[in-house]
């Protein structure tokens, strides 16, 4: 039964060292800046690891006061380009801590 044991307790040390590593990546991920454009970069958003919008940039050249719906349109694909790639981004990173095991809502 001594074996039993140690087996377990290497386990629970291997499970505490991903715990730490998983938490390493996600602080990692919110340092991250990642760039989500649209209208061929007239339109970009900026957002963090954590889905946070960092920065919004609008060139001058874009903005037309009589069309509004397109200027909304750029920066709601934009945003959503930058969100996407955040996903992808999370994925990858944390993605390696699964290996393949469908775990919803782990991160």
């Amino acid at each position: 039964m001594r074996g039993g044991m140690g087996n377990m307790q290497k386990m629970m040390k291997q499970m505490q060292k991903m715990q730490k590593d998983m938490q390493k990546a996600q602080e990692e991920l919110a340092e991250k800046k990642i760039e989500g454009s649209a209208g061929g970069g007239m339109v970009t958003v900026i957002a963090n690891g954590h889905k946070e919008i960092l920065e919004v940039n609008i060139k001058e050249e874009v903005v037309d006061p009589e069309d509004i719906e397109m200027l909304q349109d750029l920066v709601l694909a934009a945003t959503n380009d930058a969100l996407k790639k955040v996903d992808e981004l999370t994925n990858e990173t944390m993605g390696k801590f699964t290996k393949g095991m469908n775990l919803p809502g782990l991160f």
